[in-house]
């Protein structure tokens, strides 16, 4: 199926671009982000709305029309988690079942990043839009850190709570700053020789399933994810480790 962005009609390639340029706002600087429009390959390139930032900085609203289409189709994306999500009372179901033990999770947002709003929605006991958190899981022990913790110390922690495994959030990625430390995480992980002590999980809003792989991790995960997907995917990933040994 070929696809095109639309805002009146049906395949009329209207996109809707923002962002700022280094210039006062005017009739100059809205010239110039026209311009700038143009010049990414839209046509019909319009200016719908700028104020100014600071001294010599301004914010642009645009729109344009584009050609360009994309063969849905063709597409192929590979998640973390297979169709197959389980429940809360189905996760401890298969723990109970499979493992014959309760399983320890541990998770922080590590590095300088203050955001815990994805690392609480996946372990917190009241969860996130109508899915419970992994601190309610009846058959997971949760370590919620919190946020700002050192990789090291995330490790050090999960060592000593004998964690099967460790979850690492990462809001902030200006500058890339999140491949950085993730990047940082897993490589002391290999120091320590402790690489395939646990499974290792990372998450957020920029981070999917593909980037984490790339970078070292068991698997990631993104926007729509919810503690269910984390909890499905630890389990299974567990009873492919027990059946191995």
């Amino acid at each position: 199926m070929i696809v095109r962005p639309y805002g009146d009609t049906l395949d009329d390639g209207a996109v809707q671009l923002s962002f700022t340029l280094p210039v006062p706002d005017g009739p100059k600087g809205r010239e110039a982000a026209r311009l700038f429009v143009e010049k990414l390959g839209f046509k019909h390139a319009e200016v719908v709305h700028s104020h100014a930032m600071a001294e010599g900085f301004s914010f642009y609203v645009a729109y344009g029309r584009t050609e360009i289409s994309v063969d849905v189709d063709a597409i192929h994306i590979e998640e973390a988690t297979g169709d197959k999500i389980y429940t809360m009372a189905e996760s401890c179901e298969v723990i109970r079942e499979k493992l014959g033990r309760k399983i320890t999770i541990v998770g922080a947002c590590t590095g300088f990043d203050a955001h815990t709003v994805g690392i609480d929605a996946i372990m917190n006991m009241k969860g996130y839009n109508h899915h419970y958190g992994l601190e309610r899981y009846p058959e997971i022990e949760a370590h919620n850190l919190g946020a700002q913790v050192p990789n090291d110390k995330l490790i050090d922690y999960a060592l000593k709570v004998n964690a099967d495994a460790i979850l690492v959030s990462q809001i902030v990625t200006q500058k890339d700053v999140h491949i950085q430390n993730m990047t940082e995480f897993i490589e002391l992980l290999q120091a320590r020789g402790l690489r395939e002590r646990f499974i290792v999980v990372a998450g957020g809003t920029r981070i999917g399933n593909k980037l984490a792989v790339e970078l070292g991790y068991d698997g990631g995960f993104g926007k729509g994810s919810y503690a269910d997907h984390v909890a499905t995917f630890i389990i299974d990933r567990l009873i492919e480790r027990k059946n191995l040994a």
